[in-house]
């Protein structure tokens, strides 16, 4: 299982992850708040988060690439983990 560490507001947290889920279902299974106002369908940006270590990610796709998201910001929603990987989330 992958092992996903969230930075949020200077805090640390590891958690373990299935592979192929979006990083949007791994931190809400792990009671980490990440907001999805549109359900998790990528079309609204607020699951905004930056992946800061790790390449082990899904590909970009339209849906980020039409909210005019470059890596290493991406969209928790839209975004499936396939290895380990840290990934900061809140403002920069």
């Amino acid at each position: 299982m992958p092992k996903v560490t969230f930075l949020v507001a200077g805090q640390k947290r590891e958690v373990e992850g299935k592979k192929g889920d979006t990083i949007l279902k791994i931190a809400l299974e792990a009671g980490i708040p990440m907001e999805a106002a549109c359900g998790g369908m990528g079309f609204c940006g607020t699951c905004r988060c930056r992946v800061k270590e790790g390449s082990c990610v899904s590909p970009m796709n339209d849906n980020e690439r039409n909210l005019g998201i470059t890596p290493p910001e991406r969209l928790g929603c839209q975004t499936t983990v396939e290895g380990d990987v840290t990934v900061e989330m809140g403002e920069e």
